[in-house]
């Protein structure tokens, strides 16, 4: 039971040596320990604004950023028109020559088919002009057969001659 209730003199020295260390503590100890503790709290204070600072500089690079990608796109889509303008002319002045070029070909054509065709109504009268002339031919000699039809058509063609 003495721990339980402790004597008079353990009190005594119990409390001396406690104080003791006290003064030593508050001498020795107390100023690094607190200049400690402060430098802690100066750094997780100066930690906690460059956070801020950090994070408003977060805001501003990721404001940037949204203004960058809007110009981006922007320019994206300015460029995409573009394109689709100078595509649509090109279609346009493709289709344009194409015309003149087709133009140019069915005229070409309409001459070759004139110039077939007068070559084939050439052919078809010197055709015709030598059909008439063999059947000409052929109805003279039927006519002209015997002697008496030669010398009579002598005789009008002589007449006529004598007329004129």
């Amino acid at each position: 039971m003495e721990l339980v209730t402790p004597d008079l003199g353990l009190l005594f020295w119990t409390g001396i040596v406690f104080c003791i260390l006290l003064f030593l503590l508050v001498k020795f100890a107390w100023k690094p320990i607190l200049s400690a503790v402060n430098a802690r709290e100066e750094k997780i204070s100066s930690a906690l604004e460059l956070a801020e600072k950090t994070k408003e500089e977060m805001k501003t690079l990721q404001a940037a950023n949204e203004n960058l990608l809007k110009e981006a796109r922007s320019e994206r889509d300015s460029m995409i028109k573009d394109a689709k303008e100078v595509a649509s002319k090109m279609v346009e002045d493709a289709k344009g020559t194409a015309k003149v070029e087709a133009s140019k070909l069915v005229a070409a054509a309409r001459e070759s088919i004139n110039a077939e065709k007068g070559a084939a109504i050439a052919e078809l009268k010197t055709h015709m002009a030598t059909f008439s002339i063999e059947i000409a031919e052929k109805v003279v000699r039927g006519e002209l057969s015997s002697a008496e039809k030669q010398k009579a058509l002598a005789d009008k063609l002589v007449d006529d001659i004598n007329l004129n």
